[in-house]
């Protein structure tokens, strides 16, 4: 299939060999962009025969957009170096393939798997994500580190069967690092676009907490979906708390 897939990578070595194999079900090429890895994360992209590129970290939503720069299209298909295309997913999209008559963007449902557990509820369930489309006619926007496909006001979304598997963290400590890196990610770029006047962050992720947990119920994925509401909120407070 005409299908340019699209990957980032920084010290990946554990996970992105997964993604890169799924990818090269459907994709006619892969595409990783690295930032600068200090494991085996490029040798380990180049001996499956993906293309390795390289560029500075400037941001999530800038290093996807570069990637997709190096991408013959005319379709891409974008995964995080951690997510892997179920098998579901693979048929469905050779499916949508054998019947496309374009120009159609593909949106796709993600499953996140935390220490070894697939959630399914609270913040991170239900999670659709838009990941194929045609090049050129969409681009990663939002607001770092939360990047998201925008597509043009015409082009169509159609819904694929199967999902993303996403292995987040294998460790709660993972989560709480990242967590930590995110918010201040997000701090540094809301104070950039300009920091209103009073944020209430306490009430803020107290709010947050009570809807991953209790709105969403999160509390019925156990142990696991405590610790994620907790962290969501914990995130919640770090970014409109923390100073540049």
């Amino acid at each position: 299939m005409d299908i340019s897939g699209v990957v980032i990578a920084l010290n990946e070595s554990a996970k992105i060999e997964a993604c890169v194999r799924s990818l090269q079900r459907v994709c006619k090429e892969v595409i990783v962009l690295d930032s600068g890895s200090q494991d085996d994360t490029v040798a380990r992209c180049e001996q499956l025969g993906a293309k390795v590129f390289y560029n500075a970290f400037e941001g999530h939503i800038q290093q996807k957009n570069q990637a997709l720069t190096y991408a013959l299209g005319p379709y891409v298909l974008s995964l995080d170096a951690d997510e892997v295309l179920s098998e579901d997913l693979i048929q469905s999209i050779k499916k949508a393939f054998s019947k496309n008559t374009g120009p159609i963007a593909y949106r796709m449902p993600r499953l996140n798997q935390y220490c070894g557990q697939w959630i399914r509820y609270g913040a991170w369930n239900p999670d659709r994500k838009i990941r194929l489309w045609p090049l050129g006619m969409a681009h990663w926007g939002g607001q770092n580190p939360h990047d998201r496909v925008i597509t043009g006001p015409d082009l169509p979304i159609v819904d694929l069967q199967g999902s993303i598997l996403h292995y987040t963290y294998d460790t709660t400590e993972e989560l709480r690092i990242q967590s930590n890196k995110f918010a201040a990610i997000a701090a540094r770029e809301r104070h950039a676009h300009g920091t209103p006047g009073f944020s209430w962050p306490i009430l803020r992720a107290a709010f947050r907490w009570f809807r991953d947990y209790v709105l969403k119920r999160g509390f019925l994925d156990g142990k696991a979906g405590w610790t994620i509401a907790y962290e969501n909120a914990r995130y919640t407070y770090l970014k409109y708390h923390l100073k540049p």
